[in-house]
């Protein structure tokens, strides 16, 4: 009678269990979806109706079709923040892709005092973008540090924050000095799995250095690099905080140096701002940005094969 008992209840405990089986991995995985639907799904979705719309700030807005688009082609500004975009893309990302792979060449040798370099490379990722391009403009300003010095020798003070190409470069020069560090750390751990005996027998075969980094190293890393141009060009195209600091809300002299992200917060913010127009360069910012992560993928597939 008891083992009945106890089997009719281990019956009971089992269905309860494939009941609420169902359920269980969602309620866990449910604050996530949340925060996810609230903050990533929900504001995409609203951005992609938007740009379909006249919307204000203030005022909800009608369907206009195509029309946002229509005019983007037209807007001188825009074509203006597309150059921007992509020459900040060309000039950032082969030196992010190659700089940083340098980098941790040079500071995974177990070498005296190596932990300290480690640290300072790393410092500028974990500092303020804010402090770092207050810093940056501080240096590079009429009357810096950078100018003072140049005019003590004798070269003469350079516009690095009132020439339009000045300023671009400058802005890119901050963004790969934030970036080694993050970077390298990516191909430090990459490096870890490189076999040691791949440069020993390159070195049997009297392989320099330089030979044993374009044979050995780099296809070792080749995906990692992929990863990295990836990575490296999607950010460098929707770039905002060190041109904004830089150049100022204007976009530099004449708002020549706007990028894209800076037009949409331009035309998309305060209490006159056209939110459908904004969404529409969103978009164009997004698309691009996907297109480019495709490429990067396509060249490593094609590579491979």
């Amino acid at each position: 009678m008891a083992s009945t008992l106890s089997r009719v209840r281990e019956v009971r405990e089992m269905r309860r269990v494939r009941r609420q089986l169902p359920t269980s991995p969602w309620l866990f995985a449910a604050p996530g979806l949340l925060v996810i639907g609230a903050f990533i799904l929900y504001p995409f979705v609203s951005t992609l109706v938007n740009a379909f719309t006249d919307r204000r700030t203030l005022i909800p807005g009608k369907f206009v079709g195509l029309a946002n688009f229509r005019e983007l082609l037209h807007d001188d500004m825009f074509w203006i923040g597309l150059r921007n975009s992509t020459l900040y893309v060309l000039g950032v990302v082969p030196a992010l892709v190659i700089l940083p792979l340098l980098l941790a060449l040079l500071v995974q040798k177990n070498i005296p005092g190596i932990t300290f370099f480690r640290s300072a490379f790393y410092t500028p990722v974990v500092a303020s973008i804010v402090v770092v391009g207050l810093i940056w403009v501080w240096l590079l300003d009429e009357r810096g540090l950078v100018n003072s010095l140049l005019e003590t020798i004798g070269v003469g003070r350079i516009g690095f924050l009132s020439d339009q190409w000045l300023l671009l470069l400058s802005a890119m020069a901050v963004t790969v000095w934030k970036g080694l560090g993050y970077y390298m750390i990516i191909y430090l751990a990459a490096l870890a799995n490189v076999p040691r005996e791949l440069h020993e027998a390159a070195s049997v075969d009297g392989a320099g250095a330089v030979r044993r980094f374009l044979s050995v190293t780099v296809p070792a890393v080749r995906s990692t690099m992929v990863l990295v141009g990836a990575l490296s060009s999607v950010a460098a195209f929707k770039v905002f905080s060190e041109v904004y600091l830089m150049a100022g809300p204007s976009g530099g002299p004449a708002g020549e140096d706007t990028t894209l992200v800076m037009l949409v917060q331009r035309t998309g913010t305060g209490l006159t701002g056209r939110v459908g127009y904004a969404s529409a360069v969103s978009v164009v910012v997004f698309v691009v940005t996907v297109a480019l992560m495709l490429l990067v993928l396509r060249a490593d597939r094609r590579d491979e094969s």
